[in-house]
């Protein structure tokens, strides 16, 4: 090997080597930053744990599509989580001010006789803006962060309208039924009336 080629060899040796050095760090410290991060934000939101996937078939629309839990920041199935059992599913954004409105109403509903599971949907805004929001308010109802902006893949594969809040009654036998009346949930005879009106087909 002539003096030229090793000084060639050891010049592409270096450049390798800062370029390897510039490139952001990856591996487990990256990874874990974002829920080190929301720690505090979680711990003060105290959310209720999401639901885990049921042995029964997945709901059609949501199969396979998969969100992280709000509460810890674990990768949720959407689909076999909501399955086997009516749940009414909300979507929700921190910016949204109907939802400031429509988030207590859902966790007072929950504490009633014969209310079904409800499932927050997280849309358009940072997970830690949705936690301190849902901390200020005391709701801990379990929620899930759609991430992806406008095309979360929750919010696609529901067709989620433009302006929220949203809310779908899934059915124990996996039909997503979107709730048009009333669009936003002012008490809880309104939330109970609306998901016995979905239950039955009607809109």
């Amino acid at each position: 090997m002539t003096t030229v080629t090793k000084w060639a060899l050891a010049a592409a040796v270096l450049v390798v080597a800062l370029i390897v050095a510039l490139l952001p760090r990856g591996g487990p410290d990256t990874a874990a930053k974002p829920s080190e991060d929301l720690a505090p934000a979680r711990s003060a939101a105290a959310l209720q744990p999401c639901p885990p996937s049921s042995p029964a078939a997945p709901v059609k629309q949501l199969e396979g599509v998969r969100a992280d839990c709000l509460g810890d920041g674990g990768s949720v199935d959407v689909g076999k989580a909501l399955a086997g059992a009516p749940v009414l599913l909300n979507v929700w954004a921190s910016w949204c001010e109907p939802c400031k409105t429509e988030l207590p109403v859902l966790q007072e509903y929950t504490k009633q006789p014969g209310a079904v599971r409800v499932l927050g949907v997280q849309v358009q805004s940072p997970a830690e803006d949705g936690l301190n929001l849902l901390a200020k308010l005391g709701v801990h109802l379990p929620s899930v962060f759609d991430g992806g902006g406008q095309a979360g893949p929750v919010r696609t594969a529901l067709k989620v309208p433009s302006s929220l809040p949203a809310s779908y009654l899934v059915t124990a036998a996996g039909e997503v039924r979107f709730i048009a009346n009333p669009r936003v949930f002012g008490n809880t005879d309104q939330v109970r009336a609306a998901v016995a009106g979905a239950g039955e087909g009607k809109p």
